[in-house]
């Protein structure tokens, strides 16, 4: 999913700035008075990008200001709908587990997620964790966001992490490696009053 969101939006972005530079640099050369195609449709910098009979050829009819609201709008929520695909990261709903038979079993993504994060809580130190799978189904990837205690060690807690929680996935899931992210961070509390 994030190779194709890449791959859209890479080709949505090189079409909008080619358009951008085609139509910014031809108004641009027509303001200047430089020479433009013939089938340019301004060619000097007395031409108006909309004439006055343009602008208003469709004032009077009756379907114009619904279609160009309604049109206007699609637009606004596609571009709404595109800013939060990029917001929202892809996890992954399966993985795909050798399971010695030549045959591949499927394990759920959200309970290999329930169980790194069920491990990584119960390690000293450790207040809060979340977990989740990225990646793809034959070689996922983790991120781990691990709240730790005001008296955890940092080294600790993040060693402790990769040879229980993650050891204990890579085990059960037959993998040779799982590659993770992890983000360490201290719950807030309040200062101690000394008395």
């Amino acid at each position: 999913m994030t190779v194709v969101l890449r791959r859209v939006n890479r080709v949505l972005l090189g079409l909008a700035g080619l358009l951008l530079v085609i139509g910014g640099g031809g108004v641009l050369a027509a303001a200047l008075d430089l020479s433009v195609p013939s089938w340019w449709p301004w060619s000097g910098p007395s031409d108006v990008l909309l004439s006055a009979a343009d602008r208003q050829r469709w004032r009077d009819e009756g379907w114009w200001w619904p279609v160009v609201i309604a049109a206007l709008g699609l637009l606004v929520l596609l571009a709404l709908w595109w800013l939060l695909v990029q917001f929202r990261r892809a996890r992954l709903a399966e993985v795909l587990v050798d399971s010695g038979d030549g045959e591949a079993a499927v394990l759920r993504g959200r309970a290999l997620e329930g169980v790194l994060e069920a491990d990584a809580t119960a390690q000293e130190g450790v207040a809060k964790a979340r977990v989740a799978l990225t990646g793809r189904r034959t070689a996922p990837r983790t991120r781990v966001a691990l709240q730790l205690e005001p008296y955890a060690s940092p080294g600790d807690a993040l060693a402790t992490l990769g040879t229980r929680a993650l050891a204990h996935a890579r085990t059960s899931t037959g993998m040779a490696a799982l590659p993770t992210e992890a983000r360490l961070r201290a719950v807030k509390h309040r200062a101690k009053r000394v008395t």
